[in-house]
């Protein structure tokens, strides 16, 4: 349970269907393209790409009161 995290806690507590519904994988998948982007030599050829899927990513937070409009694609 402690390498699937947040997956094993809503499946073990609101079951496996929850997940369906769930932000997790997503939030999995800009927490790593964040933290890959954060060990990135900015002159490495993938900087721009990786910036502007991670921007795609935090989009659907747009309506959350600290989104800032600046993290737009």
């Amino acid at each position: 349970m402690d390498d699937n995290h947040a997956y094993a806690y809503v499946a073990g507590t609101l079951g496996g269907e929850a997940l369906l519904d769930s932000h997790l994988p997503m939030l999995d998948l800009v927490e790593q393209l964040a933290n890959d982007y954060k060990a990135m030599d900015p002159s490495d050829s993938r900087s721009a790409g990786l910036e502007y899927a991670l921007r795609v990513l935090g989009q659907s937070y747009a309506e959350h009161p600290a989104y800032q409009q600046e993290w737009r694609p």
